[in-house]
């Protein structure tokens, strides 16, 4: 990682990161659907340490899960210190990628393999986080979400915030 890569902290920039993390991830869907893809939602990305310049950074991504015409691809960052070969796992962060064809219509992926236990764990992990995203769209994006607002409010007295709104 180059100074150039630094924000104002000195370390290196969550954008850089995210970056490389959606080129991997492109490279692990398109190889896998044999077609372009594009990413359509990034799931869990969690800065765990940080990185800094001059660490050499490697960008592990494995296909964890495919739906009809849906990707999603894991993708584990390490950085290693050169100087002293300290070896940091620093990001998580999970991948949709939709294969699209010439005209960019969505089309059918190939199923995913599954030759050992942990991809069996990963496969199964990715379906519990989509099945969660779901259940939280329905959640926030239902009409019903207005008149929970009301009955909520309550709970807010205790926190930090204040409210500045007739309800």
């Amino acid at each position: 990682m180059i100074p150039a890569y630094a924000n104002f902290g000195g370390k290196i920039h969550g954008g850089i990161l995210l970056s490389l993390m959606d080129k991997v991830a492109y490279a692990c869907a398109a190889k896998h659907a044999g077609s372009y893809c594009v990413t359509v939602s990034v799931d869990g990305v969690n800065f765990r340490e940080p990185v800094e310049v001059g660490e050499l950074v490697s960008l592990m991504g494995s296909v964890n899960f495919v739906g009809r015409t849906s990707l999603v691809v894991g993708i584990k960052v390490v950085a290693e210190n050169i100087k002293t070969g300290l070896i940091k796992h620093t990001n998580t962060s999970y991948f949709t990628m939709v294969a699209k064809d010439d005209a960019g219509h969505p089309i059918e992926v190939p199923p995913l393999r599954l030759e050992t236990e942990e991809d069996a764990r990963r496969f199964l992990e990715a379906m519990k986080r989509r099945e969660l995203r779901i259940a939280y769209s329905e959640h926030f994006d239902n009409a019903r979400t207005r008149m929970l607002l009301k009955e909520s409010l309550g709970k807010l007295a205790n926190e930090r915030c204040e409210i500045d709104f007739d309800s």
